[in-house]
């Protein structure tokens, strides 16, 4: 076989980033020697890189590839990513639709209009593993779940969408990209997967 002709292997994954843990498996020169790194999880091989990022705050489903192709088709397409959201007090039906609708945000020091979004209340609480530094409980003040389902990612957007409508996040877990879910996956826990399409 002609050595321009062969397939070069990749591998995939899909993990469940702990709270606490950068997405990321160096520190890049910065001043982060306490900070947790993917690579603390699993013995990935050489090349993992992160499909999109979770800050360091946040929970969830992350994509995980040596292939770079994959990666940027991923990023750049619009894929849909879904966040569950624990908010600070009762979410109102006009706060949803604010966010339905695009709320204005800060972003790289400007103003930034993020684009109509899938949002709706989660009348029935998800069922997620305890995190590891607990939220605060509803004696003080009521709190309320919301999903929101993007196809843009600005830093921490999540989070300044919330606060941007008065409910600022306590808890953020991703639990979709594309056509594949967190379902029941345990905090940390690695799986590898066969392929990782471009168009999820």
């Amino acid at each position: 076989m002609d050595i321009n002709s062969r397939i070069e292997q990749h591998f995939h994954f899909a993990i469940y980033k702990p709270f606490g843990y950068l997405s990321q498996f160096v520190n890049n020169g910065q001043k982060q020697n306490s900070k947790k790194l993917l690579g603390e999880l699993h013995d990935f091989p050489l090349g993992t890189m992160a499909i999109g990022r979770l800050d360091e705050k946040s929970e969830g489903l992350l994509l995980l590839t040596t292939n770079g192709k994959v990666s940027n088709a991923i990023c750049s397409g619009n894929v849909e990513k879904e966040y569950y959201a624990q908010v600070n007090g009762d979410i109102t039906k006009e706060a949803i639709q604010q966010l339905q609708k695009g709320v204005e945000i800060g972003f790289n020091g400007k103003k930034y209009m993020t684009k109509p979004c899938k949002a709706f209340k989660l009348f029935d609480i998800p069922n997620f593993p305890e995190r590891s530094k607990k939220i605060r409980d509803d004696r003080h003040g009521p709190t309320s779940w919301v999903s929101i389902t993007l196809t843009e990612g600005k830093f921490r957007q999540v989070r300044k969408m919330t606060s941007s409508v008065g409910y600022p996040t306590l808890r953020l877990i991703r639990i979709r990209v594309g056509d594949i879910y967190l379902n029941d996956m345990g905090i940390g826990e690695v799986k590898q997967m066969e392929d990782l399409p471009s168009y999820i």
